[in-house]
């Protein structure tokens, strides 16, 4: 108040606001230290909310939603044209990641800096095609199209957020330390984010829960299965119930997106020393053919990948398989809460323990956690009390999914940057084309996971499913998540950054920046001589 109170006479004199918005006090960024405020810190991590909070309505219940509510055929082929968009989408949405990183590492300096512009504008177009997708258009025949248009839209829109939004850890400290710790926050707000999405869409739909046709199952001789004896307009009112459910909770996660980006947006504030670009731009090839040659990336990226394509397999296909193959319909809900809300509170603990035993060790305890679990609630009977524990313990597997990565991407780059001491300014190509590889994965596990579903024969709207669907939902929740847990483990035994040699990058990347600052001030002395 004081500050604006002081600019009251240069307001009346024609005041730049915009031109002086990176020097405006609004929050206290930065202590006496130079060290990121909590305020800030915070700030930064609730700008992660939003790409969680709709990552897990629809990693979750997409799906279902697809196939028990929009119905996106009438043909019985629901199974096939829901594979197909979720596929697609996803596939789209992982070829614009690395082209919009390319484009923001291209991106100039504003009066907001260099990644806000890409956040700011973005966040209404994002919203708006977010709630279409959970829209059911009256015309059947264009079901398909619409659902894979705003499928898309929004998954490149959210690029155009969560790419700058990512590669921003690198802008807002050249601190190791301060990142990690704005990492730490940040994850635990994404993991809080997917609770929060988890609750709202599954507390909301889940008090108007699809109905199911009751009837006897039976195989045609196209392979099909079809429900004998039931009324195909049975519970009408109730579906369109579930349809208005999804919409308000759509509408609710919206608000909060907007509300995620405004506080980033007002918190938070990007170096200019770090976001300016101190090379010329490079061409997208060349982007791809230096990140890609790049050994300790590649073997943290395809570590991850068959990590996060294990926890994708299992993140999609649950809601289904706690419904059908363990017969809690009504539950679903809950226990996918107990999942993220364990993730939220185990955050924390792994933040400290990747500090006090190295970010290797964490990964190998932190990920083959959940494994016996894994087995557990497959080989066991059906058990509402089992499968809440297996949810607890999934759930501190997933905080260690969350964090890992990111917290592990920055010291590829300071290696990168070590390395490379005269080539900068290529964060942002790093991060997409990370995203891109587990979106990349995202998008096959729910393709083939769809499918595998559709040659199962599962049944829209079933009170139950065949035997084969049963199976293939074990499959896709245990068997196949266990065995890319330990490729994905072998994988991490290749690389190459381990703490002796992170505290290593760390103290020299300080020595060159106290070397640049020296050669800074020596121009400037000279000029000034001059």
């Amino acid at each position: 108040r004081n500050y604006f109170l002081s600019q009251k006479s240069g307001l009346s004199k024609g005041y730049d606001f915009w031109s002086n918005w990176s020097s405006l006090p609004v929050l206290q960024l930065r202590d006496e230290s130079g060290r990121l405020s909590v305020c800030s810190k915070l700030c930064y991590a609730i700008g992660g909310a939003p790409y969680q909070i709709t990552g897990s309505a629809l990693g979750f219940f997409l799906q279902i939603y697809l196939l028990d509510v929009a119905q996106v055929s009438e043909m019985g082929l629901d199974t096939f044209y829901a594979s197909i968009i979720l596929f697609v989408g996803r596939a789209w949405d992982a070829v614009t990641d690395p082209t919009v990183g390319f484009l923001v590492s291209r991106s100039r300096w504003t009066r907001c800096g260099r990644m806000m512009p890409w956040i700011l504008i973005s966040t209404p177009f994002a919203v708006l095609t977010y709630f279409l997708i959970w829209y059911v258009p009256s015309v059947e025949q264009w079901k398909v199209l619409w659902y894979l248009i705003f499928y898309c839209l929004f998954q490149s829109l959210q690029t155009c957020f969560h790419v700058p939004y990512s590669a921003l850890t690198m802008f807002i400290s050249m601190d190791q330390k301060e990142r990690d710790s704005a990492t730490a926050y940040r994850m635990t707000a994404e993991v809080l984010g997917s609770v929060v999405g988890t609750a709202i869409q599954g507390q909301i739909v889940g008090g108007a829960i699809t109905p199911c046709l009751p009837g006897n199952l039976e195989v045609l001789d196209n392979g099909n299965t079809t429900l004998l004896g039931s009324d195909v307009n049975i519970s009408h009112i109730s579906l369109d119930e579930t349809k208005r459910a999804y919409l308000i909770a759509s509408a609710v996660i919206c608000v909060l997106y907007v509300l995620c980006a405004a506080v980033l947006f007002l918190g938070v504030r990007e170096q200019e020393g770090c976001g300016r670009l101190k090379t010329e731009p490079m061409s997208f090839f060349e982007g791809m053919r230096m990140v890609m040659g790049y050994g300790p990336y590649v073997k943290l990226v395809m570590g991850f990948l068959f990590t996060s394509l294990a926890f994708m397999l299992l993140e999609g296909n649950f809601a289904l398989f706690i419904s059908y193959t363990m017969g809690f319909r009504n539950d679903f809900q809950n226990i996918l809460l107990v999942i993220m809300l364990s993730g939220t509170l185990s955050i924390p603990f792994w933040q400290w323990f990747l500090t006090r035993f190295g970010k290797k060790t964490a990964v190998y305890i932190g990920i083959t956690w959940a494994v016996p679990f894994m087995i557990l609630i497959v080989c066991i009977e059906s058990s509402l009390i089992v499968a809440y524990v297996v949810s607890v313990a999934a759930g501190v597997s997933v905080a260690a999914a969350f964090l890992l990565p990111w917290s592990m991407l920055p010291d590829v780059v300071d290696d990168f940057k070590v390395k490379n001491p005269d080539s900068s300014g290529h964060e942002a190509i790093f991060y997409s084309f990370y995203v891109f590889f587990t979106k990349f994965a995202s998008g096959i596990s729910l393709g083939i996971s769809t499918l595998s579903l559709d040659f199962a024969g599962y049944v829209t709207r079933g009170c139950s499913q065949p035997d084969a669907v049963n199976l293939t939902l074990k499959v896709l929740v245990s068997a196949a998540p266990v065995v890319l847990i330990f490729l994905g483990l072998l994988i991490f035994k290749t690389y190459p950054i381990d703490e002796e040699r992170r505290q290593g990058n760390r103290k020299l990347l300080q020595a060159m920046r106290d070397s640049n600052q020296d050669s800074d001030t020596e121009s400037t002395e000279l000029g000034s001589v001059v």
